[in-house]
């Protein structure tokens, strides 16, 4: 039986004009979990991280952090596979007929918009983000181009398969991604509803990692959300 850590990425630049790159906290946060890791001698067999600069990015700092103390760290690989679901393009595809017919989306949109701080406007944009992802995941969003809930879960379920079939026995291996394939591991290893997979997808921590035992198809989750190394408020972030 092997072990697969699973990290969500640090802190990307939300509100920013590039989303997908680390803010400071964020390469503070990932200089924190190599660090952590470092300490303890964690040692890994393989790493693979999503496409985005943010996966690769976390996945770099903490690999600094092993170099550092003079501790291999497996070259990452990165594979398409875990990439975020198509969240940003959902939003922009569907928000313009949705604001023109739904009330509750409308509110949310202005509640956003009339934010008086940065944290204010975090809190609306998630409720705004989270009541879109849910009506698309659901089949309640028609003639979008952006990729379907089904075939992101197939997607992120058909990396999982590729990458963990290459393993040996008893390996310790770590995927850098997001807060969905994330979420469609753990919806794999506890067969979760749509509904129970994107409110584990919004309880991720930026930089925290969550582990699974597997063996063959066999997925079991081990434990979810861990942030041992941000030991300070500060640290902790969602976005």
């Amino acid at each position: 039986m092997g072990q697969l850590v699973l990290v969500r990425h640090a802190q990307a630049s939300f509100l920013s004009q590039n989303y997908d790159q680390l803010s400071p906290l964020g390469e503070m946060q990932a200089r924190l979990l190599g660090d952590y890791w470092a300490q303890r001698r964690v040692a890994f067999d393989r790493v693979c991280t999503g496409p985005a600069l943010r996966h690769r990015h976390t996945a770099q700092i903490v690999k600094e952090a092993y170099r550092k103390k003079d501790l291999p760290f497996p070259e990452p690989v990165t594979m398409d596979e875990f990439d975020e679901l198509q969240g940003e393009k959902v939003l922009a595809e569907s928000l313009p007929q949705l604001l023109e017919r739904d009330s509750g989306i409308r509110e949310l949109h202005d509640a956003m918009q009339t934010s008086s701080n940065p944290a204010e406007k975090r809190a609306h944009f998630q409720r705004l983000f989270g009541r879109v992802i849910s009506m698309w995941a659901n089949d309640n969003l028609a003639g979008l181009t952006a990729e379907p809930w089904r075939e992101f879960c197939t997607r992120v379920d058909r990396g999982l398969k590729s990458f963990l079939a290459d393993s040996g026995k008893g390996e310790v291996v770590a995927i850098f991604t997001s807060g969905g394939p994330l979420a469609v591991a753990v919806r794999r290893a506890l067969h979760l509803s749509t509904e129970d997979t994107l409110q584990v997808a919004w309880m991720s921590r930026n930089c925290s990692f969550s582990e699974f035992l597997y063996s063959g198809d066999r997925l079991t989750l081990s434990s979810f959300n861990a942030f041992p190394h941000l030991d300070d408020a500060s640290f902790l972030t969602y976005r």
